[in-house]
């Protein structure tokens, strides 16, 4: 069984390869949640959907979130009518956050319904919020405190960040079947998801990261950053406003005490010396993963 903990895009795309490559049944995914929010009333888990919505190929590739096929009336509607319209959720996509609000409603946890919907989409790959309790990400900017979407979002990541909090996630307890997740895995592997804001509100809940230290030899990262950039979202920024260094070695240096293997891309293989000097296994291929071709091979290095 692979264990992936997973952010937004980056981890959906790796999970359809790697689905495509093993029994989609025997890979689960940890997920982060510090990215949720209620709004309108509606609890929104976007990592999760954006997840579940790639392996029931009905992610908007368009817009690289939300179902596709989309219509707009609603929230067309909702800014005519003066609402707060900033965070876009297509009438489909409502039909998601309205569901989950009425089962949590109803006493269901968040891995209930991510259950469910998984069922409901015929997925076998076994999706886990790595806790049912709530966890924010904060980010501490030259405009203030914003929660994640407010600086995702509404502020489209273009603002300067001093620090990173995960409100609630010392408190936090991480669900039964993620810790036997990643205990029963033959490999535990860190989705190229941000490591900053995807990856470490899973880590800051009490128990994981020392189960990653403790399986370090298993455990494999793949870098996010290629050849010193992001190739979506905020990474490299964030990375260079909270002091790491912007390339591979810098997300290495973050996962030091976790990972035993770790995945580069092929136009950094100069940083393979100083990888290794660091007691790492280094594996290097392709890791964008917009050809299917190249997301095919990625996923059986991962595998290897």
């Amino acid at each position: 069984m692979i264990t992936v903990l997973s952010g937004g895009v980056g981890a959906a795309r790796l999970l359809r390869a790697l689905g495509e490559v093993m029994d989609p049944s025997e890979l689960t995914a940890v997920v982060n949640v510090g990215d949720d929010i209620v709004l309108h009333g509606l609890t929104i888990c976007p990592d999760l959907d954006t997840i579940t919505y790639t392996l029931a190929q009905q992610n908007n590739d368009e817009l690289g979130w939300g179902i596709k096929g989309e219509s707009w009336r609603v929230m067309e509607e909702l800014a005519s009518l003066g609402g707060e319209a900033w965070f876009r959720l297509g009438d489909r996509d409502l039909a998601t956050h309205l569901y989950r609000t009425q089962r949590l409603r109803e006493g269901a946890t968040k891995s209930d319904v991510a259950r469910e919907l998984a069922r409901h989409w015929g997925i076998s790959t076994q999706l886990l919020p790595v806790t049912n309790d709530d966890v924010a990400t904060v980010f501490d900017t030259e405009v203030g405190r914003l929660n994640f979407q407010e600086y995702f979002v509404r502020h489209h990541h273009q603002v300067r960040v001093h620090d990173i909090t995960f409100e609630g996630a010392q408190s936090a307890q991480p669900t039964p079947e993620v810790v036997d997740a990643l205990r029963r895995a033959t490999r535990i592997v860190i989705a190229p998801s941000n490591p900053l804001i995807s990856i470490e509100p899973i880590l800051q809940v009490p128990g994981i990261r020392e189960i990653l230290q403790e399986r370090r030899n298993d455990v494999l990262a793949i870098s996010p950053i290629i050849n010193g950039a992001a190739l979506k979202g905020p990474a490299d920024r964030l990375l260079d406003e909270l002091g790491h260094v912007v390339s591979c070695v810098g997300v290495a240096d973050i996962y030091r005490d976790l990972i035993g293997t770790f995945v580069i891309d092929e136009v950094d293989g100069q940083h393979t010396r100083d990888l290794e000097q660091r007691g790492l296994e280094v594996r290097v291929t392709t890791t964008i993963m917009a050809d299917p071709l190249d997301a095919h091979r990625l996923a059986l290095e991962v595998l290897r």
